[in-house]
């Protein structure tokens, strides 16, 4: 039996494409295993999804003065010992790895144990600890074709973000019946985030009484961030946070307000959904929702509205805009390799582990 083991750690954006993998690793014959930190968020998701788990040392490399600068590079050596161990001890025949600072001692142990590496990289811009695992890798794949000039030409791979597969089962008609809408006028789903949400939570409700003239909007608004008196309005529905359900909720969307974070963008453009991207300002991040937005605009996915300049009338006017122009949006959608990203990334698993047995 072919064997794999996927690493990453730190956020959910690092564990989500390796969970959307698993699906069609199962059906391929895959023996898989993890490695993450002892007790980060991704054991959580990796344990609850029946997927063997080993813990390892992990220490984060800054690029500024902290005092655990000093202490932390005895982590990742810690951590590097562990990967050498664990990855010896259970010999897979390739390492994907979606990136945080979990996966560096993982990746470099698999490189001096001759174990091929595919690493992932969601940013516009390689971070710090896909800089470091880059020359010990076999494949990078990328989001952006802006990436590519960031990698080594012979390693870089154009693939897009991995979608989990139940997220493009959605039904319509189930999501209409979800959220107690009707199928007489267009939706609009809006998925501001549980954090740094507030600023598109202001300007969805001070545009709703215009918006709802011909549209009806379902409002994912983020943890405390319901508003009471708007309970109840005609065509406008609002939760605090979705699960299960969220695949119907796209699948009855006819356009999407969203941040830009590359998960988010690459599995509304799995989805073919016209979308509007309200990138973090960079008073809030580092920037990277906003180049996320900015490349996928020029490729014609998704429409920008700057935090900066959106206002209620902005904001109107870039929907009535953008849902005028959906049929050029869903075929610019279309025509992108960057959304089958799964079947991208299965491809060199197999070509890499073909003279596996």
């Amino acid at each position: 039996m072919k064997k794999i083991v996927l690493t990453g750690g730190g956020t959910a954006g690092h564990v989500t494409p390796n969970l959307a993998l698993l699906p069609s690793l199962r059906a391929d014959g895959f023996e898989v295993r993890y490695i993450g930190s002892y007790n980060g968020m991704e054991k959580k998701l990796i344990t609850a999804a029946d997927i063997p788990y080993d813990g390892i040392s992990s220490g984060k490399l800054r690029r500024y003065f902290d005092l655990k600068n000093f202490s932390d590079p005895f982590r990742v050596l810690k951590g590097f010992a562990e990967a050498h161990h664990i990855l010896w001890k259970y010999r897979p025949d390739v390492v994907f790895s979606k990136g945080g600072f979990v996966a560096v001692p993982v990746v470099l142990a698999a490189h001096q144990l001759k174990i091929p590496v595919i690493i992932h990289e969601s940013d516009m811009t390689p971070g710090l600890a896909n800089k470091i695992c880059i020359p010990s890798a076999t494949k990078v794949c990328c989001n952006f074709p802006e990436t590519l000039q960031y990698l080594p030409e012979e390693k870089a791979v154009l693939s897009g973000s991995p979608i989990r597969e139940e997220l493009l089962t959605g039904d319509r008609a189930t999501g209409l019946k979800y959220a107690k809408l009707y199928d007489t006028r267009p939706v609009i789903l809006v998925i501001g985030g549980s954090l740094g949400s507030v600023v598109v939570n202001n300007a969805v409700r001070a545009a709703l009484p215009a918006l709802l003239e011909k549209f009806q909007v379902i409002h994912i608004c983020g943890k405390g961030n319901l508003d009471e008196s708007l309970i109840g309005t005609h065509g406008y529905v609002q939760y605090e946070y979705v699960d299960t359900p969220l695949r119907h909720l796209f699948a009855a969307a006819d356009l999407v307000i969203s941040r830009a974070g590359a998960n988010s963008i690459c599995e509304l453009l799995a989805l073919r959904k016209p979308n509007i991207l309200i990138p973090l300002s960079a008073k809030a991040s580092r920037g990277d929702q906003i180049l996320n937005a900015r490349s996928f605009a020029k490729q014609g996915y998704s429409a920008l509205l700057e935090e900066e300049v959106m206002t209620a009338d902005t904001l109107l006017a870039a929907v009535n805009d953008t849902y005028a122009k959906r049929a050029e949006y869903i075929s610019a959608m279309r025509q992108s390799h960057q959304g089958n990203a799964v079947e991208t990334i299965m491809g060199l698993i197999r070509e890499l582990t073909k003279d596996a047995e």
